[in-house]
């Protein structure tokens, strides 16, 4: 069972999401963001961040494309480089497919969702992906590979389907390719509440879910709500022999070699040491470029000779309107403020309306 924790700060740094940052390319500039992003995060306590989104949106329907970086497999092969400014750089005698944290200035990385959660059927979120083993492979699994040579920790299993098949259920993609052909040694984690999905109505035969999901592969289960039915089923199914002991060893073998990797042992708590560090300049400097290297202007303005921006500054007034014009949690949406987003302001930011204002008084 995974234990999980939201926090928010008031003051850390916000890149852009990742598909903003597809614009140029800015592989560079994401591995630089990975590495400001783990420190903030490990003078927070936390050792875990549930990132990259390797997924290829092939849909523009489907409700989660901000969190992908592209439409195109060599574009978000490109930008997980992202990983390693989590985790840091790998030796280069380190193991293929063993997870890697440099120290305690870095954090567990997850890349997700594994796999084909941006190619299914009409975009449908948690829909069904139609496709050839090949063309799987070919557009969706490709990142993955990337991800695992920069000793990515822990992968995560979408909720989608492939060819009507739930991935959480996938002996096949979970452990024959994903541990055994792509060699990959670290954590297979469910996505939440990700078991639940397995039956109909949800969770409605418990049992089955979790023997279906621990012997397709699932390592760490996130995040069980009615925990002591799970380990009391999963006791049972493994004194059934219907999920076998050898399964359960090698998902604790694969949880405390992440946990060995990243000193959660050793360094349980908040690196004190890096506290200013949480929305420092130099972090904001570096979230700042990222917006203006992604940024696209679709149209500025009718007249050639007399362009809409840059604002004139001799402007008296500029008209910001909207009811987001004020609203951190509208500006930034899900992942940010807060998990699927919300409305308010509760940290220390420039939202459109001041930022316009700081510089046009009226």
């Amino acid at each position: 069972m995974g234990l999980m924790r939201f926090m928010v700060t008031i003051v850390s740094m916000v890149p852009p999401y990742f598909l903003t940052m597809l614009a140029l390319e800015l592989q560079d500039l994401a591995q630089k963001i990975g590495e400001a992003t783990a420190l903030e995060v490990r003078a927070s306590g936390i050792h875990y961040t549930f990132a990259p989104c390797v997924a290829v949106s092939r849909d523009p329907r489907w409700g989660r494309c901000y969190e992908s970086y592209s439409e195109d497999t060599v574009i978000v092969r490109k930008m997980t480089s992202i990983v390693t400014g989590l985790q840091g750089q790998p030796p280069p005698k380190h193991p293929k497919g063993y997870p890697f944290v440099a120290g305690r200035k870095n954090v567990i990385a997850c890349a997700k969702h594994f796999v084909g959660d941006g190619g299914t059927d009409g975009g449908i979120n948690e829909g069904n992906t139609i496709l050839s083993y090949e063309e799987l492979e070919r557009i969706h699994m490709a990142p993955y590979l990337d991800c695992i040579s920069r000793g990515v920790s822990t992968i995560m299993a979408s909720y989608s389907s492939w060819n009507g098949r739930k991935l959480h259920a996938d002996h096949f993609l979970l452990t024959e390719v994903l541990k055994d052909k792509l060699g990959f040694k670290g954590v297979v984690i469910s996505d939440w509440r990700g078991l639940d999905r397995l039956s109909e109505p949800r969770g409605s035969n418990y049992r089955y879910c979790i023997s279906s999901a621990i012997n397709a592969g699932i390592d760490m289960v996130m995040v069980p709500y009615r925990y002591k039915l799970f380990v009391e089923d999963l006791t049972s199914l493994v004194e059934s022999g219907e999920v076998q002991m050898a399964r359960i060893d090698d998902a604790i073998e694969r949880i405390l070699r992440v946990k060995f990797a990243a000193s959660v042992f050793e360094f349980p708590f908040a690196n004190r040491s890096l506290l200013d560090t949480v929305g420092c300049k130099l972090h904001r400097d570096l979230a700042r470029e990222a917006v203006r290297k992604s940024l696209v202007l679709l149209k500025n303005g009718k007249d050639l000779k007399n362009p809409f921006l840059p604002l004139d500054r001799n402007a008296k007034r500029i008209l910001v309107a909207g009811t987001h014009a004020n609203d951190l949690g509208y500006q930034c949406g899900g992942w940010t403020a807060d998990w699927k987003g919300s409305s308010g302001n509760i940290a220390i930011v420039i939202w459109h309306q001041s930022g316009v204002g700081g510089s046009f008084p009226q």
